[in-house]
């Protein structure tokens, strides 16, 4: 064997030994895999013109609508508990406005809430985004229901 096919074998070698060292890392150690827990969605997509609905921490959620019913840039503080909070920004309805026309570019807390499963899938079954500006808090009361389209009068 020359001296250059030894090299060349030499080399083969080397590379075939640091693919079995960076697989055997990667592999398994014996123990079982832990399996993560599904996350849940937020609802799930009920109108063709709506955005964010049936996805894990959406950063748009838009009802299909007017602008009111659109809350972008969205970052979530918390998600997979029995609310999800999150902050973004909105058109909302000052004090004293009456039309949708009159409405600002505000900044809005989102919050999903209502989690169970609805056909088999985790989700968020209400979500509500509301002003803090103009000194609005969450009312979970009259919503919704995301899974299934209905309106809920109370919780």
């Amino acid at each position: 064997m020359s001296m250059k096919t030894m090299k060349s074998n030499a080399k083969l070698i080397a590379v075939a030994l640091a693919t079995a060292a960076t697989v055997a890392a990667c592999s398994s150690t014996g123990t079982p895999a832990v399996r993560a827990e599904p996350q849940p969605t937020l609802g799930r997509a009920w109108n063709p013109s709506a955005r964010g609905y049936g996805t894990v921490q959406p950063a748009r959620v838009f009802n299909g609508g007017d602008p009111t019913g659109d809350i972008w840039g969205i970052t979530w503080s918390s998600w997979g508990g029995e609310r999800a909070t999150g902050t973004g920004t909105s058109y909302g309805m000052p004090p004293g406005v009456v039309s949708v026309s009159q409405s600002v570019k505000e900044s809005a807390t989102i919050v999903a809430y209502n989690l169970g499963y609805c056909d088999g899938q985790l989700m968020y079954q209400a979500a509500k985004w509301y002003f803090p500006g103009y000194g609005e808090s969450f009312n979970p009361a009259g919503h919704y229901n995301i899974c299934t389209g209905d309106y809920v009068d109370g919780i």
